[in-house]
């Protein structure tokens, strides 16, 4: 891991289409401003593992709605687009 030390408004470049801004420090937190690509995703750590499980709920919601549908019917309830 390669460690920099910038002061605000002081740059990184990474690839040389990639630019890392100091924005604005402030006691407890940085914030940061980053400039890339549009195909280049940009996000941060955390959000990427949520994303991640949601993509898994809704994979497991799409292989069991013929069941779920099934069972509200049974259940006299009905899911909107399903009979």
């Amino acid at each position: 891991m390669l460690v920099l030390r910038r002061r605000m408004g002081e740059t990184i470049v990474i690839g040389g289409g990639i630019e890392i801004e100091v924005m604005e420090i402030s006691r407890t937190r940085v914030k940061l401003g980053v400039t890339a690509p549009r195909d280049v995703p940009v996000a941060r750590k955390e959000t990427i593992a949520v994303a991640a499980e949601n993509r898994r709920a809704l994979e497991l919601v799409a292989e069991g709605a013929g069941e779920v549908a099934e069972t509200l019917r049974l259940l006299g309830l009905a899911l909107p687009g399903h009979p």
